[in-house]
């Protein structure tokens, strides 16, 4: 079934959408390519609204008008991971101390994997690695890159790394 244009008396074919609100909801008028041209012609999403709400419209625009975590927030998963890491360093950091000669660990796969995402040589000492965690963290954190989803997937590798390394580590460590 075809639709009429829904612009006065006209009688032609309603193929193209043309918004009746500005709060993007799905309502839409049909109306013919004349009709459709004409509208687009006077319409202005931000007709009526002040220089501060347009301000504010764009600005959350380029977030997809979705709020934004802070990084100390309780829910936030990189302040969860990272309160994790901190707590299990300050309750295993005296057997960390403790261990000088990695040379007698067999490593596994991914083990070696974790050394090639954080960068730096297998077998490296125990403090290396921990203050290259520390810099990979400050270098793509979200916070620090826009909130790129991007950096946020690298986080979470370089992460991840960092717990296999840990746990490699303190399981081998002489008591």
């Amino acid at each position: 079934m075809k639709n009429l244009c829904d612009w006065n008396n006209c009688y032609k074919y309603g193929e193209f959408k043309a918004p009746i609100e500005k709060d993007n909801s799905k309502k839409y008028r049909l109306l013919c390519i004349d009709h459709i041209k004409e509208f687009n012609k006077k319409w202005d999403y931000f007709s009526g609204m002040t220089d501060k709400e347009i301000y504010n419209f764009i600005k959350s625009d380029m977030t997809w008008h979705k709020s934004t975590q802070n990084f100390a927030s309780s829910d936030n998963f990189f302040n969860i991971l990272w309160q994790n890491t901190l707590k299990d360093e300050k309750k295993n950091s005296q057997y960390f101390a403790k261990f000088s000669d990695q040379k007698n660990i067999k490593f596994t796969s991914n083990d070696i994997k974790a050394f090639s995402i954080l960068n730096i040589s297998v077998g490296d000492k125990w403090e290396k690695i921990k203050i290259k965690f520390k810099k990979l963290v400050k270098k793509y954190h979200p916070d620090m890159n826009s909130g790129s989803k991007k950096f946020e997937e690298k986080l979470k590798v370089i992460t991840l790394a960092y717990n296999q390394l840990k746990n490699t580590y303190k399981g081998k460590i002489d008591t």
